[in-house]
């Protein structure tokens, strides 16, 4: 195979599949790229099994061919090439000559008919979304997704349609992000109602999200997974298997202490009080009374931090303990002026909700300090 191409798409292209390619040599093919040009064309594919990427490129196309080559080292290659034409030329026995000015590299490349096959979703399948909102709900809760492997079933978003609004929903045990939107985001006419999608992919979706798009975003789920295209760059993503925890029956009832605060004016304090919670548990806490809100922080070791603020609340003086990271990641996520968090005693979960909005509903634990 041989094509020239220019370098600022082609080194987009690369830099895309890098979050995507398999890191950890369990199967060497899954680090490369696989490159396949034709008739003007050059398509990409990448994958770790768990998520495809697919993309394709103008190129002037010399020869018809396929190859997949190392994406991080072409990568790299590419990167440091001059802002100029590339060639690339693959000969049979998978030998990769990439070429610029005066540059050269030879890369041994591997076959492509031992790469996966891109697992296609019908046209009919492709329904148009509202890339803003699903930006939005990524945003709001992606930094809830459980990291332990071990507890697959909350690796992931639970996706889900309800009458005619779409919710999705993330959980890591301690802490529950929820955010519910009036409108079925293209989930409504697909093969399943209800979907499990990992964190690893969801977060590649909302990098494309990020771009801007002139023909719209387009998303279909299958009964094995979920596909997201705009223009030519399509990324498809395997379903996780196992049960998302019901989490409705974790939404705390009974909670009648509600406080209205200023979202800016906790993060900022939050993050200053924190410095000197412990190290260990980075626990902070809330003293809340009808004349403010006193955070408190202490470390055995090094010393303790105070901060008040005025906040609206007019019930009993109550006082509990959180994990200060827990909230300042839900403090980074949203954008409204003001939340409300609603307590019960100092033992039961807090549930802090967006203002004046209040499709955003947030469950935190509190903490024994």
């Amino acid at each position: 195979m041989e094509f020239l191409i220019e370098k600022p798409a082609f080194l987009k292209i690369l830099q895309r599949v890098q979050g995507i390619v398999e890191k950890r040599n369990t199967m060497p093919i899954l680090s490369n790229v696989s490159l396949s040009a034709k008739e003007g064309t050059v398509e990409f594919l990448a994958t770790d099994l768990e998520v495809f990427i697919k993309d394709s490129l103008e190129a002037d196309v010399k020869q018809n061919g396929t190859v997949t080559v190392n994406a991080r080292k072409l990568f790299e290659i590419v990167k440091e090439l001059p802002e100029t034409g590339i060639s690339f030329k693959a000969d049979q026995n998978c030998k990769v000559t990439v070429k610029s000015g005066k540059s050269k590299f030879n890369i041994l490349g591997l076959p492509t008919k031992d790469f996966p096959v891109f697992p296609v979703v019908e046209e009919s399948k492709l329904e148009k979304i509202d890339n803003e909102k699903l930006k939005e709900m990524i945003d709001k809760t992606s930094f809830a997704v459980s990291l332990d492997e071990t507890r697959y079933n909350i690796n992931g978003f639970l996706f889900e349609k309800e009458d005619n609004s779409t919710r999705m929903v993330t959980t890591d045990g301690h802490r529950l992000a929820f955010v519910e939107e009036q409108s079925d985001l293209g989930i409504g006419t697909q093969e399943k109602n209800s979907v499990l999608l990992p964190r690893k992919g969801m977060m590649e979706v909302r990098k494309l999200l990020e771009e801007e798009c002139e023909n719209g975003f387009f998303i279909g789920i299958t009964n094995k997974s979920a596909s997201v295209k705009r223009d030519s760059t399509v990324i498809n993503i395997r379903l996780l298997e196992g049960e998302f925890p019901d989490y409705k029956k974790v939404i705390p009832e009974g909670n009648d202490k509600e406080i209205l605060v200023e979202k800016d004016l906790l993060l900022a304090s939050l993050k200053r009080v924190s410095i000197l919670s412990s190290d260990k548990i980075k626990g902070v806490n809330f003293k809340f009374a009808p004349s403010g809100l006193t955070l408190i922080a202490t470390s055995p070791d090094i010393g303790d931090a105070t901060e008040e603020l005025e906040i609206e609340y007019s019930g009993e003086e109550i006082e509990i303990a959180f994990n200060a990271r827990y909230m300042i990641d839900m403090l980074e996520a949203i954008n409204e002026e003001k939340i409300k968090i609603v307590l019960k005693n100092p033992l039961s979960p807090g549930l802090v909700k967006s203002e004046p909005t209040s499709n955003y509903t947030y469950i935190v634990m509190p903490m024994r300090l």
